[in-house]
């Protein structure tokens, strides 16, 4: 296979576009559980008040969370080991069984407590689907992409994610226009993992189309050729490779721990809080959601082709500074006003903030490791911050209002940015030839 450095733009672009349409489905099936569960909390947990039905839901979000480390263990491991395109593949079927289930899955009524095990089970699922998607993806749109704008490609991860969760978006508000609240709450709750599914069967056939990368089929050929007869490598063999790049795995950790926090906190959350905090209605809220997140993506490109001029870390540094200053007033002014157009200005001027962590996650953390680990090292740390951080940030928020000291979230985000600031303060740049990524 030719390489992809020397490819046309329009080469180039098709292949971006073939990894990242499977990422767009698998996140719209990931948050297409936050998004209805303002419907279905009740289904499955019929007792308590409106906050303590969101805070079961959310620790059942939580749990697949805790599930996203494994699928980047064992997918990372399997794409470094087979290729970006055989993980790639297996992640957006184990996507699809998932959201069949919840689909299909009776509620309390019906089945008791079963309703909520089978809940989880189709949980922990995505859960090891999406956590080997994002290390998988990352590698793969950061090795398709040429050196001098691989920023500006990268950035299509994160678009994606976010196009998914804009799609779930608008699943929601299409269904609020045709359904009412109760045939909402009652099965339309139901149809967007119908969707869901359908649409990872769709992904599952554009990805058998897939190119593998160069720089995977470059290092599969050297160690081919390098290679004990009979000796394959193993899971563990590539964490004992993976222990031995220990300043970039905790890179990782600390360039994500701030970013991942603040990203659930004005996408999943936000959602929410608006209902709970700022009493908007449902619909409001969904419709501002979509509003936000659609300008939100224009974000990704525009931050992702500045990197590629200023470099990694001036972009990483804009999202710290603007993190740690400026959550605790834009969450106390979100949360007193009552004005659509302000708490939607609000939420867009945190989003290009978090940009500068978002557009330009994917290829620093690839620009951190060689090719025969990078699926790993960019999933499996990635993975555990966002299953201890980003996966708790709405269950930690619901318990801080239930408990009557909301603000304690706010500060709370704010210390997890300050602490990426650091690390970004720190860190070397990544870009180019600085990085192990290169052409």
């Amino acid at each position: 296979m030719a390489d992809i450095s020397t490819a046309s733009p329009a080469s180039r672009f098709r292949s971006i576009i073939s990894g990242s349409i499977g990422n767009l489905v698998e996140w719209y099936d990931w948050y297409a559980y936050s998004a209805f569960a303002l419907y279905f909390a009740p289904i499955f947990f019929p007792n308590g008040d409106a906050t303590a039905k969101l805070l079961n839901t959310a620790a059942i979000f939580a749990v697949g969370f805790l599930m996203r480390p494994i699928g980047a263990w064992l997918l990372g491991a399997y794409a470094d080991r087979h290729g970006r395109r055989a993980a790639l593949l297996l992640s957006v079927r184990l996507m699809a069984g998932g959201s069949l289930l919840i689909a299909a899955t009776p509620g309390h009524a019906r089945i008791g407590v079963a309703a909520p095990a089978l809940l989880l089970l189709a949980r922990l699922v995505q859960g090891i689907s999406v956590g080997g998607e994002y290390g998988t993806s990352a590698t793969y749109l950061s090795e398709m992409a040429g050196v001098r704008h691989r920023g500006f490609w990268s950035s299509f991860q994160y678009l994606t994610l976010m196009g998914g969760q804009l799609l779930a978006l608008l699943v929601q508000l299409g269904l609020q226009q045709v359904l009412s609240p109760a045939q909402m709450s009652e099965w339309g709750w139901r149809v967007p993992f119908v969707i869901g599914a359908l649409a990872a069967l769709g992904a599952l056939y554009l990805r058998t189309h897939m190119s593998e990368t160069a720089a995977f089929e470059q290092h599969r050929q050297a160690a081919d050729a390098s290679a004990v007869p009979g000796v394959r490598a193993s899971v563990p063999s590539q964490l004992r490779v993976l222990a031995q790049h220990p300043k970039a795995v905790l890179t990782v950790v600390g360039l994500t721990l701030g970013g991942t926090l603040a990203f659930y906190t004005y996408t999943t959350y936000a959602q929410k809080f608006l209902v709970n905090t700022s009493g908007f209605s449902k619909e409001a809220a969904t419709l501002i959601s979509f509003g936000v997140m659609a300008v939100a993506l224009l974000f990704q490109p525009l931050l992702g082709a500045i990197s590629d001029k200023v470099g990694r870390r001036p972009v990483l540094l804009m999202f710290g500074v603007g993190a740690t200053l400026g959550t605790v007033p834009l969450l106390r002014l979100l949360a007193s006003t009552h004005d659509a157009w302000v708490a939607a200005g609000l939420l867009i001027a945190a989003l290009f903030v978090v940009s500068g962590y978002t557009s330009i996650s994917a290829v620093v953390k690839a620009e951190l490791f060689p090719t025969e680990i990078r699926a790993l090292g960019v999933g499996l740390p990635f993975a555990l911050t966002v299953a201890i951080f980003g996966g708790t940030a709405e269950y930690v928020a619901l318990f801080a209002k239930q408990r009557g000291v909301e603000e304690w979230f706010y500060w709370y985000v704010t210390a997890c940015a300050l602490l990426s600031l650091v690390v970004y303060w720190r860190m070397s740049e990544t870009q180019a030839e600085k990085g192990h990524l290169v052409d």
